[in-house]
């Protein structure tokens, strides 16, 4: 018996590694271990040998059969490493270009607009997005009793530490740690609790720019951001200032810029002409007063902007949520 199973063995393996086709691997299986096959015909033989001998010959009888089942699942899979390899590449097709990335519009608009103001002389300065009330808010002379200060309007991380609500406390860690004259800029997210909608999200972008020196003058500002305005709209673009409110600086206005798509002439993005972009105004001498800067020697101003409002604009994005959605499409790789 011991005889026979080793034969079946020796041949059963010579048989696989010669098959060269899986028709013919089927018919090895057949013919050895299938059901009609040697191995079934040994395995009839076991009850004609002693009862002592019946389990060992029994278990040698297995140990073919495991043997010549793996033999057979490699050359099978042996065989048909080929032919998959051919069906995954058909030299045949044209190569494939690479999917080229692309930046997201927010990181786009930042550069740009960031880099306008570099070549102004701004430097850039870099504030934290969690801070404390007294660089988001009372040094910037907003009070206690101001709307601001309401924990349902701002995310607080623990009494006296919230997540920023603009970007203006750049000013007042710029100028703890800087001596005037100053030129900078600050750009980065912030958070309100804003119910999110087309125009309003919880998380938005914004950039505030600071200029500190002696004698600045309202005429500076407005100089600056037209400026600013030829660079992203075209040459001839304008600035529009209105009377505006805002904490800690006097006089405080909002500005527009010419619209950058139809130039001036009022079209459905716009409707005027303008675009209103952001607030701005001379730096409070109190702001001046809670750093430490000498109010009767440094004036200055400072301004900030939507930076997702530009993008929108820039890319005619109609919503600002699509900015926060992983949409391939607005990387230019739909």
């Amino acid at each position: 018996m011991r005889n026979d199973l080793g034969r079946i063995l020796k041949e059963g393996l010579e048989a696989i590694v010669a098959a060269s086709s899986q028709r013919e691997l089927d018919e090895v299986r057949s013919r050895y271990t299938g059901r009609s096959g040697a191995l079934a015909a040994a395995m009839k033989k076991l009850r004609d040998l002693p009862s002592a001998e019946r389990p060992a010959a029994g278990q040698l009888a297995n140990e073919v059969k495991g043997k010549l089942e793996a033999a057979e699942e490699a050359r099978r899979a042996a065989l048909a490493a080929p032919k998959r390899a051919a069906a995954a590449v058909d030299l045949t097709l044209p190569g494939r270009a690479p999917r080229r990335g692309a930046f997201h519009p927010i990181v786009e608009t930042t550069r740009r607009v960031a880099e306008i103001f570099q070549k102004m002389g701004f430097d850039l300065f870099d504030a934290p997005e969690l801070d404390t009330e007294h660089y988001n808010f009372e040094a910037l002379a907003i009070p206690a009793t101001h709307p601001a200060r309401d924990e349902q309007d701002s995310f607080y991380v623990e009494p006296g530490v919230l997540l920023r609500t603009h970007t203006s406390n750049a000013q007042i860690h710029a100028m703890e740690t800087r001596k005037p004259p100053l030129r900078i800029i600050s750009v980065g997210r912030c958070y309100r609790r804003d119910a999110s909608d087309p125009r309003h999200s919880p998380v938005f972008h914004q950039i505030e720019g600071l200029l500190v020196d002696e004698h600045v003058s309202l005429a500076q500002l407005r100089g600056v951001l037209t400026a600013f305005a030829r660079e992203i709209a075209g040459e001839g673009a304008g600035v529009r200032f209105r009377p505006d409110f805002f904490p800690f600086t006097e006089p405080s206005a909002d500005f527009s810029v010419t619209c950058f798509v139809c130039k001036g002439k009022g079209c459905r993005v716009c409707g005027t002409g303008w675009l209103e972009l952001g607030g701005a105004g001379m730096v409070d001498p109190a702001v001046f007063e809670n750093v430490g800067y000498d109010p009767e020697r440094w004036t200055g101003f400072a301004f900030g902007m939507g930076l997702d409002r530009v993008a929108m604009l820039a890319y005619g994005v109609p919503d600002i949520r699509m900015l926060l959605e992983n949409d391939m499409r607005m990387f230019g790789l739909g």
